[in-house]
């Protein structure tokens, strides 16, 4: 690719995996630039580490949806139809070339998905679990509580597409995190090892997409010369 990716990074908490990525890209460990970081908590504090480092903000709240509709089962599935529409909406006009789940805890439907994948757009997202083993919310605790009953010795972190069912789709990247005997039954400090095993894989994963990305573009570049009879090199 001719300049850097541009990365459109989705967010709701403090934003430690932000963090890493703004570190890494300020290192030239990560060759992309973040063009937008929306949060759908106004009190997201990785909003707050975006404009430190000079990156455009957006928060994108699903209340403002809601308040529109009946707090019935349908009117909570419309306002989560609106609400998704306009968040492609808005990562769209950006367009970046990368949509980064990082602690977004939203769960996105194909009113956001299908309109990314129209436009090329990979959305993906860091879950620290391995696949298929605790999808959804509160992955840690629940790997903990399963290692603790003695069902499962290890957990891990991975770099998945995203798709509709929850944590579900194709991964890109998983490391697997053993359990310790003796320390890992400090819930918090578990939780602080297992963050920065993330922080690494964020940025490996990253790499991989950005990698894929510029083999793709060089696939295009090289079926338009041979379509246009230039020798291919």
């Amino acid at each position: 690719m001719d300049s850097p990716p541009r990365l459109t990074v989705l967010i709701s908490g403090s934003g430690t995996n932000l963090q890493a990525v703004i570190d890494a890209i300020d290192a030239k460990t990560l060759p992309a630039t973040v063009v937008r970081v929306l949060s759908n908590r106004k009190d997201a504090y990785g909003l707050e580490r975006a404009k430190k480092a000079g990156i455009p903000t957006v928060y994108h709240n699903l209340l403002t949806y809601k308040k529109k509709h009946p707090n019935t089962e349908d009117g909570v599935k419309k306002a989560r139809e609106e609400y998704d529409t306009a968040l492609a909406r808005i990562v769209l006009d950006d367009k970046p070339d990368l949509v980064v789940c990082l602690g977004f805890m939203y769960v996105l439907s194909k009113k956001f998905l299908d309109p990314m994948a129209k436009a090329g757009l990979d959305t993906i997202n860091l879950h620290p679990a391995l696949p298929g083993a605790f999808n959804g919310t509160h992955a840690i605790e629940r790997a903990q509580e399963a290692w603790l009953e003695g069902k499962v010795n290890k957990t891990g972190v991975m770099i998945h597409k995203v798709i509709a069912e929850v944590d579900m789709g194709e991964p890109i990247l998983i490391r697997e995190i053993p359990f310790i005997k003796g320390v890992d039954e400090d819930l918090e400090a578990l939780k602080e090892r297992i963050h920065k095993i993330e922080w690494e894989v964020v940025i490996e994963g990253i790499n991989i997409m950005i990698k894929r990305m510029g083999e793709v573009a060089q696939e295009i570049q090289l079926k338009k010369k041979g379509r246009q009879g230039d020798p291919i090199d």
